[in-house]
Order: structure tokens, then sequence, then C-alpha cells
């Protein structure tokens, strides 16, 4: 007898990215405190997506501001 193959339609988007690296940073007793409050008033449970996502935001939205353009912003605003 086989065994089922679970649907992948029913799983997220998120989900079907398979993960390998890892990455490690240090955090002071003090640092991980604020984080772990953070995530308990806002209801996070999943730590790895929330830092996942809180860093690709920030890098995302830093490389859309530096992003090289034509013409100065003070041109622009002429």
């Amino acid at each position: 007898m086989k065994k089922r193959e679970k649907s992948t339609s029913n799983k997220s988007v998120c989900q079907e990215v398979k993960r390998y690296q890892r990455m490690t940073c240090f955090l002071s007793e003090e640092e991980l405190s604020f984080v772990e409050a953070y995530l308990e008033k806002n209801k996070i449970s999943n730590r790895s997506r929330w830092l996942r996502e809180t860093i690709l935001l920030f890098i995302h939205k830093d490389l859309n501001d530096k992003y090289p353009t034509l013409f100065d912003e003070h041109d622009m605003r002429r």
C-alpha cells in the first residue's frame, strides 16, 4: 500500500521556498529581551519569518532610496 502524497496546492507560497542557507547573529541579553517583548506584544509566533522579512524589507527600501538617478532630487523638483 502506497502512502498518499500530500497536496502542495494548500501550502502557502512561503512554504514552497526551500531555505538551506543559515545566518547567525549574536545579541546581548538586553537586545534579546527587546525582541522577545516586541514579538510577544504583537503576537508574532514565527520569529524566524519576522526577522527575515524585517531585514529584507529594510534592505529593499534602502536599495530603492539609493538607486542612481539621472538627475539630483533638487534638479527634478525645479
